[in-house]
């Protein structure tokens, strides 16, 4: 009878041990880290380029934007942001965020403005940076868009 309870323990024990193990193997060690969102990916980018960190811009950008646009090409492209951040400070902040619908197509975009500009009622120029989806973390184009005048 003895010899029976320690079988019925040690097969329970054992029914306890796999059902842990296979928890344990399904269950992520680490949790898995997000993929970062497109104003963050935007903002690293914008940083970047204020700060005069070239090739770390250039490594955010998409492979179809960097075929079209070589090193060289971007930092003449990335210059007059650059410029910009010199004369108002490299400190942005979210200005907007969306998406532009077109004809044919939509394009997401994120719109930063320098802090200087905070007070204004609107920016001077805000710092533009567009993805080619919704899903994208690369970014397809950048640029300074003037506000409109006042009406």
């Amino acid at each position: 009878m003895f010899r029976r309870a320690t079988r019925f323990r040690a097969g329970r024990a054992g029914v306890l041990t796999l059902t842990l193990g296979l928890c344990l193997t399904t269950w992520p060690a680490t949790p898995a880290a997000e993929a970062p969102s497109q104003v963050q990916v935007a903002r690293r980018f914008l940083l970047a380029v204020l700060a005069g960190h070239r090739a770390a811009a250039y490594r955010l950008l998409a492979p179809e934007t960097q075929a079209r646009l070589s090193p060289d090409g971007f930092a003449a492209a990335a210059q007059p942001l650059y410029a910009e951040g010199q004369r108002r400070g490299a400190t942005i902040d979210l200005y907007k965020f969306g998406v532009r619908i077109g004809d044919t197509d939509s394009q997401p975009f994120c719109a930063f403005m320098f802090r200087s500009d905070t007070a204004a009622t609107r920016p001077e120029v805000q710092l533009d940076v567009t993805f080619g989806s919704d899903a994208a973390r690369q970014v397809q184009g950048f640029g300074l868009v003037p506000s409109p005048p006042a009406r």
